[in-house]
């Protein structure tokens, strides 16, 4: 039955409904006949229904207003360390998508818990892969203010002060609008930016005041015609409130480069249907390729456009890197055409979705550091990087991992699971299904309304807050003074037994220009051949 209904005769209830029938039943059977025998049940009956009503409108927990009385079990066992824990917390050796003991750290800061451990690491030090950071024996003092960054380049007339680490794409339509709520809320309360995805700027958006990057996918939400295609009077009309503070046009998504956007079928309600322009209860898919554009010299041109129609905004563009004479071909045209994009986000292919076939979650698309590594080493080619930010996303979480991304050439780092566990996500896997547990992943109300909007922005908050003292506790440890002067030669990994590389061994740096005056790089030479501003097919090699 589906959950839209009464909410006693839903599923999710079915504990709670047979305890109050049995409890009645017991409850009659005693007035009639009063002995011990039944007073017992009886009194444990109604102490679970009680319990049951006290879990329907407690605001901490949204797996037991949306799960009363059964919900108890998932925390009773989680309390059994470390026997049975491991059945609800994914184990990164076993394979799995993130490992219990960082997920249980986030759960921690953003509940403003303690969250030290004894004992020491639980890595394997000696395994291979392990990576570790150098520290200093002279540490410098903890920063007290945060760390941010500022982008904009010399079109930009209204440049952003950035948080270092900020909520990374994930629309409206994947999220339920109590999660966008909270997820704008927290990030106005901590004074970072919020990515709207490409689903569109909804009113959700809107309402708490945080800021917001404005995403523009192949569908062009919020800013197109009835045709689908883009149309520069909605766009402007958006992108002119003040709370929008950037614009970033998404060509591709680590988790399903080449795909384009998939919200299922369950997941367009009537609500969804009205803000994207699409039909209810279809699966709304984003077309895999833009018709705004259609080479290099085209993209640049539009970005430049972007940056013109939201009144001098920084105006970027987020990718996954796949061929990359593509990427380079965008280089090229930013030379031919002299319009130098504001920032670029680079997405790795480990980043999260919603729902994606399982070959592209698996195989398709440049993990983050591979492609980072290659998106700075090709601007310094060209040699533009000063003028150009680079963001990074895909499966970031700690200040370790902000940490070594900014080393690899990042200027700050986007997180959607770290967000998404801090909301109460418990990584179920039923995004697409519309059954998500926790309120996080679902538009359908019933469940949505087990997430109190807020408790979670203050969680938000403090997954932000405490993640950013730790990454400010780990660059003085270094010996720096911001993030931002990290270096490859600070961060190492086991390569064998007995073999140790620095990320400067790993990932070498092109020089300032190199790519222009010819460069011998086996990352870049033929790539670099094949790049033609004017199409994204390679050119012949001759």
């Amino acid at each position: 039955m589906p959950s839209t209904y009464l909410l006693p005769f839903t599923p999710r209830f079915i504990t709670l409904t047979i305890t109050i029938f049995l409890t009645l039943i017991l409850a009659v059977a005693f007035a009639v006949d009063p002995h011990l025998w039944l007073a017992v049940p009886l009194a444990a009956g109604l102490f679970l229904t009680g319990l049951g009503f006290v879990d329907l409108v407690q605001k901490r927990h949204a797996i037991l207003r949306n799960y009363p009385i059964a919900g108890h079990l998932r925390f009773i066992f989680e309390a059994i360390r470390p026997e049975m824990r491991q059945y609800f917390f994914e184990d990164e050796k076993n394979g799995m998508p993130f490992s219990r003991d960082r997920r249980a750290v986030v759960y921690q800061r953003a509940k403003n818990e303690l969250d030290v451990r004894p004992f020491g690491t639980n890595f394997d030090v000696y395994a291979v892969g392990y990576e570790w950071m150098s520290h200093s024996i002279a540490p410098t003092p903890v920063a007290k203010e945060a760390h941010r960054i500022l982008i904009g380049g010399p079109e930009c007339t209204q440049p952003y002060s950035a948080s270092v680490f900020n909520i990374s794409a994930m629309s409206f339509g994947a999220l339920s609008a109590n999660a966008i709520r909270a997820l704008n809320g927290g990030a106005r309360l901590g004074g970072f930016y919020h990515d709207t995805g490409e689903g569109g700027y909804s009113p959700y958006h809107r309402e708490c005041g945080g800021d917001i990057v404005w995403e523009i996918g192949s569908g062009y939400f919020g800013a197109r015609n009835a045709d689908g295609t883009f149309s520069p009077e909605r766009f402007a009309e958006g992108a002119a409130n003040p709370q929008v503070k950037m614009v970033e046009l998404k060509l591709s998504q680590g988790a399903k480069p080449g795909h384009g956007g998939v919200l299922p079928a369950p997941k367009v309600s009537p609500e969804i249907a009205l803000t994207r322009g699409v039909p209810v209860g279809q699966d709304c898919i984003s077309p895999s390729r833009h018709s705004a554009f259609s080479t290099p010299v085209e993209m640049m041109r539009f970005i430049g456009e972007m940056r013109r129609l939201s009144g001098g905004k920084p105006a970027g563009f987020k990718l996954c890197i796949g061929h990359r004479w593509e990427f380079l071909a965008i280089c090229k045209a930013m030379l031919e055409t002299g319009i130098l994009p504001d920032f670029i986000v680079v997405d790795g292919k480990e980043g999260g979705t919603g729902a994606a076939p399982l070959e592209f979650l698996d195989h398709l698309g440049t993990p983050l550091r591979e492609g980072l590594d290659f998106v700075h080493n090709a601007l310094v080619g060209i040699g533009v990087r000063e003028h150009i930010r680079v963001g990074a996303s895909g499966k970031i979480a700690s200040a370790f991992d902000v940490a070594r991304a900014m080393a690899l050439g990042a200027d700050w780092c986007n997180s959607a699971r770290g967000f998404m566990f801090a909301l109460g996500c418990i990584q179920s896997q039923s995004c697409h299904t519309d059954r998500c547990p926790t309120g996080v992943a679902t538009q359908d109300p019933t469940r949505a309304r087990a997430l109190d909007v807020p408790d979670k922005s203050e969680r938000v908050r403090s997954f932000h807050r405490q993640t950013l003292h730790a990454l400010a506790e780990l660059v003085a440890a270094a010996g720096l003074d911001h993030p931002g002067h990290f270096r490859r030669a600070h961060f190492f990994r086991r390569l064998a037994d007995h073999e140790v590389g620095s990320f400067a061994e790993l990932y070498p740096e092109l020089e300032s220009g190199e790519l222009l005056r010819g460069t011998r790089d086996k990352r870049f030479a033929d790539a670099w051949r094949l790049a033609r501003a004017d199409s994204f097919q390679p050119a012949p090699l001759n």
